[in-house]
């Protein structure tokens, strides 16, 4: 099929379904639940696009992928110029195309998507992605190296934002040092995010091409208690932070410290990073509950739902405040978990954890709830049901509220401004209150998505650039 179509011919090109493993069987490994698309599927969606004028798709993207110029050329059949176009863009391609809301960003505002589906750009950015990583031998850069600026870059934190950031500034010519806490990289992406939605070989990979260009990262280096950021400062031209917010939000009901209760970072902590239940020789330990109930309805608690039920979970339970039409939770991991015997509990909150004598976790006593009119956030409001109270059988809980900052850093910091949460001030270029500090992802938004996160590691890139040529 030629790419030179007619907008009907366009029009008549169905989305393309992505191909995953079987649902009974991926329920019990963690190996990656889609399959991605073959080059034939990937050309022939690409085709879907119509090339229109308003790139729309373009302003829903926080870190401004160039997607109709990748996308035209896929759909040419020129693989490698689309990876190219991409990686220009894009310090982590392979990682936006598994695990971006893409729904809600770019495909959101496919003009496509206005008579019938979106064209599928997570799918494609995945599909190129994967074979840039397969072809490195074949892409050839478009951009000429920058040349050395003499500027040194000190980066907090291996995540999303950090590693974005530091990619940026490197091919702008500075010199950047990752300075990372724990004894890996990737931040949020290996700790929090399991193998079966992101493989740690893709996180691997990805940080491989950035330290080929010039990224140096140090692990095992915690800013606040290794070195400070006065430290930093006075030994580096700009500072980046970019460590998160690893603070678990805790439930705030009796019997929370029961044995058997996790906070979501630390269940998946164990799982992601120290490979708990996955291999044999690992020294972690972790609870593998025969009935587990998850606290929560947005992406976190479906990782912990959707892995309690791969550590043997015979009733895996997402227990949840609100309905189905409120969960922030991508469509498609509410679906996958669906398919895999997740049970949602739905309008219901908990209100206590009752133990045995041992002190272990028994049971999860419920109030049922009902929606009244919209809150803050402009979701309906639960509301407890009167006298609706009811038992849940449980062995394993898993708190999955969300994170705030971990105040480890800025304690240590008090220059810095801080907003009532503790997350630090930041103006949207990502400067804070001290000269040549600046900082970006959840340490300044809280909890929120990857893209998020990378879409301020490139703003805060672009204007330390800019900061370091006026200090030139």
């Amino acid at each position: 099929m030629s790419n030179d179509l007619t907008l009907k011919e366009r029009m008549t090109i169905e989305r393309v379904h992505m191909p995953a493993q079987d649902a009974g069987a991926r329920s019990r490994n963690f190996a990656e639940v889609n399959l991605g698309l073959t080059e034939a599927e990937a050309i022939r969606e690409a085709r879907r696009c119509l090339q229109c004028k308003s790139r729309k798709c373009v302003e829903g993207c926080p870190v401004n992928v160039s997607i109709p110029e990748f996308v035209t050329a896929l759909a040419d059949g020129n693989v490698a110029g689309a990876a190219v176009i991409l990686q220009n863009d894009n310090a982590l391609p392979a990682v936006c195309g598994r695990v971006c809301p893409q729904e809600v960003q770019c495909e959101a505002h496919c003009v496509r998507g206005v008579r019938g589906e979106p064209v599928a750009i997570g799918y494609l950015e995945r599909f190129v992605a994967d074979w840039a990583m397969a072809h490195s031998d074949r892409l050839v850069t478009e951009e000429p190296a920058s040349q050395a600026s003499g500027k040194r870059v000190a980066v907090v934190g291996c995540g999303p934002a950090g590693l974005t950031a530091a990619g940026e500034l490197t091919r702008l010519g500075h010199e950047v040092i990752i300075f990372e806490a724990l004894h890996d990289t990737g931040g949020v992406l290996r700790y929090g995010i399991p193998e079966f939605r992101l493989p740690k070989r893709i996180i691997d990979s990805e940080v491989a091409r950035l330290v080929r260009s010039g990224v140096i990262i140090e692990c095992n280096v915690i800013i606040g208690k290794t070195l400070t950021l006065s430290q930093l400062r006075a030994e580096f031209d700009a500072v980046f932070i970019a460590n998160g917010a690893g603070l678990p939000v805790m439930l705030g009901i009796h019997g929370e410290n029961l044995k058997g209760v996790y906070a979501a970072n630390e269940y998946l902590t164990r799982v992601n990073l120290m490979g708990a239940g996955l291999d044999a020789a690992s020294r972690t330990p972790i609870l593998r509950g025969r009935q587990v109930a998850v606290i929560g309805g947005g992406n976190t608690a479906m990782d912990c739902v959707r892995t309690a039920r791969r550590l043997g979970a015979e009733r895996a339970m997402l227990v949840y405040r609100r309905s189905d039409a409120e969960m922030p939770a991508r469509a498609e991991e509410i679906h996958h978990a669906r398919e895999e015997g997740v049970e949602f509990i739905m309008l219901t909150s908990p209100l206590a954890i009752v133990g045995d004598v041992q002190g272990w976790a028994r049971t999860l006593r419920c109030q049922r709830m009902e929606l009244g009119e919209p809150d803050a956030s402009g979701r309906r409001r639960p509301v407890p049901v009167q006298g609706d109270v009811f038992d849940l059988e449980v062995d394993v809980v898993v708190n999955a509220l969300g994170t705030r900052a971990n105040p480890l850093l800025t304690a240590t910091a008090p220059e810095l401004a801080l907003n009532r949460w503790g997350n630090i001030e930041a103006a949207p270029t990502g400067a804070t209150s001290q000269p040549g500090v600046y900082a970006g992802g959840d340490i300044v938004r809280g909890g929120a998505t990857v893209i998020l996160a990378m879409g301020d590691g490139k703003q805060g890139a672009s204007a330390i650039h800019a900061y370091l040529q006026q200090s030139a």
